[in-house]
């Protein structure tokens, strides 16, 4: 998921750096939580700040967070105040949202990782989503991949197999419309780009030809509305035939707008993120037995995968040390003590973590290197926010053709 919030009166910063040690190397890092206290109990404590830990005691020095908080920053969202704080070398370290990766990165503002000893365990996965001009500008500790989340229960009892193209999907929609399933996928205002991505790149990812295909659309040799135009044209399919409610999923925020209805059984499929899965709070919790799988494609079952990512800015004040942290953070024993608090996949190719048996399907498929990416900082038009604003227009009423004008728009302005 994304960070994203709105409300700058100050930063508020959890200072670790006391009087008596005040000459002790400082790396300072922007990001949307604060440190939390070494005794306290939780998920993000045991994770992200036991390996901002390891680092502290390796290298001798003291990471400060400078954190975000709505009511510090009035009407300006965690994006806008970070590139303004990168652009401004306010801090060193900085957890980036693809966008913002992808606009930094072009303009130069965040440095080549591509040195680090850390880079060399990457997924290709890693590398493609963060590669602008050729350099390697964040890396995440952790990869995030969506997926359709099924009642595989109620597929059973209907005697449908698990979607696996388009197709698929539409006669799985069918039965279950027939057999009074008012709305068979369950959608909110933020995830249905996932089934424009999977299928407009499906080929692109799974080709063989992944480089030179963004290289055209780089250069304005093919256009992304060509890619997106038959994906569009299925979401409205979805729309029309009534197993999507446009009217519902445009003011209803993820989860909880459909999460309700699938978790009492009246809606068979939604969409969600990897880490719903593992939350009893989300879809942890089932009384049907859940799986976890791909988005429809061409190619059958498609993981949409995105990341956030952390990078340095260039003309950081501490950037050698900065880059030291970065290695132990994102070093496998780190990832490894972290992938396996919050049962998420990790960027390293060397780090395998046992999943949930709901998510078997999809991580089957990643491990199979089958994906599709929903952020990708090497191709000029940021896909995720400029994809998920054009699935809302949709959803609002627009045509499929006002859609690609759109597409066509973001892709001149690129080009100049």
């Amino acid at each position: 998921m994304t960070m994203a919030a709105c409300g700058a009166k100050k930063d508020s910063v959890n200072n670790l750096v006391t009087n008596e040690n005040e000459e002790k190397k400082v790396v300072n890092l922007f990001g949307p939580m604060e440190k939390s206290n070494p005794n306290a109990k939780n998920v993000a404590r045991s994770a992200f700040d036991l390996t901002i830990a390891m680092a502290e005691e390796e290298l001798g020095l003291t990471v400060e967070y400078r954190t975000y908080t709505a009511e510090d920053y009035q009407d300006r969202t965690y994006d806008e105040v970070g590139v303004d704080r990168v652009r401004n070398n306010m801090d060193d370290l900085y957890l980036l949202n693809p966008d913002t990766i992808q606009m930094l990165g072009s303009e130069g503002s965040l440095l080549d990782l591509s040195g680090l000893d850390c880079s060399k365990n990457l997924r290709e996965v890693v590398k493609t989503a963060n590669m602008v001009d050729g350099k390697l500008v964040a890396i995440p500790q952790e990869v995030v991949a969506h997926g359709l989340f099924v009642n595989k229960t109620m597929f059973d009892q209907y005697k449908l197999e698990l979607p696996e193209t388009p197709e698929d999907l539409l006669e799985c929609c069918r039965v279950f419309k027939e057999n009074g399933i008012e709305t068979p996928i369950g959608a909110n205002r933020w995830w249905l780009e996932n089934f424009v991505f999977a299928q407009a790149y499906a080929d692109l990812y799974n080709g063989g030809n992944t480089e030179a295909e963004i290289a055209a659309l780089n250069k304005g040799e093919s256009k992304y509305s060509d890619y997106m135009r038959p994906a569009f044209e299925y979401l409205q399919k979805l729309i029309d035939l009534g197993y999507v409610d446009a009217e519902k999923a445009r003011v209803s925020e993820a989860i909880e707008g459909e999460g309700p209805d699938f978790l009492a059984q009246k809606t068979p499929i939604v969409m969600a993120y990897w880490g719903a899965a593992n939350t009893e709070t989300a879809y942890g919790a089932t009384d049907f037995e859940l799986q976890v799988i791909g988005f429809p494609s061409s190619l059958g079952s498609m993981p949409v995968v995105s990341m956030t990512g952390y990078g340095i800015g260039t003309n950081a004040q501490n950037v050698e040390d900065a880059e030291k942290v970065l290695d132990i953070i994102l070093s496998d024993e780190a990832l490894q003590i972290y992938s396996e608090h919050n049962k998420v996949i990790s960027p390293s190719k060397n780090v395998e973590v046992d999943c949930v048996d709901a998510l078997k399907p999809l991580n089957e498929k990643i491990q199979e290197n089958k994906y599709v990416l929903g952020s990708n900082a090497g191709m000029k038009v940021e896909q995720w926010g400029n994809t998920c604003l054009i699935v809302r227009n949709l959803l609002n009423g627009a045509t499929v053709d006002e859609c690609m004008a759109e597409f066509d728009r973001l892709q001149e302005e690129s080009l100049k």
